[in-house]
Parts: C-alpha cells; sequence; structure tokens
C-alpha cells in the first residue's frame, strides 16, 4: 500500500490510549486499522491538551518521526519533520520554518475524555 493510499481521517470515539502515557510535553505516534486501510496519525500532548495531525510531511509526503513517538524537537515547543527539517506549530500544525515554510500539517481531531485521548 502506498503512502497515497492512506486514510487521513478516523470515525470519533476510538479510544487511543490513556493521557498519561504520552509524556508531557511528548508526542506518540498512532497506527490503526480502518476497513482494510491504513490510518497513521501522531498526537502531540501539552499539559491537559492534546493536538493530533495526519502523519505526512506536505513537503515529500513522508512520516514525520524517523524514530518510534519522537516528533517534537528537544525543548518539546514545536512538531519537526525527521527527514527534512521542516518545523510545525503544535496547536495548528502551520510550518513556521524548513522546505514547506506556509504550508499545514493536516489535522486529526483528539480529546481527552475521562483521563483517556479518543479520536473527535
Amino acid at each position: 500500500m502506498s503512502l497515497a493510499d492512506r486514510l487521513k481521517e478516523t470515525p470519533a470515539g476510538v479510544t487511543l490510549c490513556p493521557l498519561e502515557d504520552i509524556p508531557d510535553p511528548g508526542s506518540r505516534g498512532f497506527v490503526l486499522e480502518i476497513r482494510q486501510r491504513m490510518f497513521h496519525g501522531f498526537v502531540v500532548r501539552r499539559g491537559s491538551e492534546v493536538f493530533g495531525y495526519v502523519d505526512q510531511c506536505p513537503h515529500m509526503g513522508l512520516p514525520l518521526a524517523r524514530t518510534l513517538d519522537d516528533y517534537l524537537v528537544p525543548s518539546g515547543t514545536l512538531i519537526a519533520c525527521g527527514w527534512h527539517g521542516a518545523l510545525f506549530e503544535i496547536s495548528d500544525g502551520r510550518c513556521v520554518g524548513g522546505p514547506c515554510a506556509g504550508a499545514e500539517l493536516h489535522p486529526w481531531p483528539v480529546a481527552v475524555r475521562a483521563g483517556m485521548v479518543v479520536t473527535a
């Protein structure tokens, strides 16, 4: 299955993990199989807030992390593409540096409900 065949959205209400399983600040990748197709996304945690994005850089279409769950710069303040160095705002996915400046990550709606991270 090619990267173009991957799903870009998921149904609401899928439980992903307890919030405490994601470091603060930190990130975690998720792969979901939905109707025999795959969805690749990641969640970034900042305190009690979570932000979700499809795991695909707008520059080359590759997944952002080169290492499992490694989506943030060391300070935890920006999302980083491990392949080409693009930098993205956590709150809105807007690229603020690198080869795709001005582009945006595709949002993946997520929320925290009763201490669990779920799709929204």
